[in-house]
């Protein structure tokens, strides 16, 4: 109901530090971590998910698209280690999967969230590795349906797949 919706802007405080200081996030805000390999990405990730699940009950959903073995195998060893498996959803489509899972998986992890947001009513963490090959997963989909690509080469309806998720 558009009536019970609040404008008001609320801190997410993360508890680690340097995040909550210099760059603050937005409590149902969107936020993108950008780096290269070995910089720290998933550690990151790892230390909200424990956060979010000791400091606020929450819930994360990790959806882990085009992820190799490795890494999932990895971040399911950590949550385990870390006490935090119960409080986390993990999806995955792994890089060896067809593009139609690898796309899937992002709005399946999606559907997650708003299922314990909506009518478990708790608090979630999305993360969502990666968007790029969410967008890869797309327009392989697309070719092999034949359609044709955009001028830059993306699918022609990458727009609405970015709307939807």
């Amino acid at each position: 109901n558009f009536s019970e919706l609040e404008s008001k802007t609320e801190m997410f405080e993360t508890g680690i530090k340097v995040i909550d200081l210099l760059t603050p996030y937005v409590q149902g805000g969107k936020i993108g971590l950008f780096g290269g390999a070995g910089v720290g990405k998933t550690v990151l990730i790892q230390e909200m998910i424990y956060r979010v699940a000791e400091n606020f009950g929450g819930v994360s959903v990790f959806a882990g698209v085009g992820e190799r073995t490795r890494e999932g195998n990895d971040l399911i060893h950590e949550m385990v280690d870390s006490g935090v498996l119960d409080k986390t959803a993990l999806v995955f489509g792994q890089m060896d999967e067809p593009p139609g899972t690898r796309l899937r998986v992002a709005l399946s992890a999606l559907t997650m969230a708003e299922y314990f947001r909506d009518v478990e009513k708790q608090d979630v963490l999305l993360f969502i590795d990666n968007i790029f090959r969410f967008t890869q997963a797309g327009s392989e989909v697309s070719t092999l349906l034949g359609r044709m690509p955009s001028a830059v080469g993306y699918q022609p309806n990458l727009a609405d797949e970015m709307g939807l998720l």
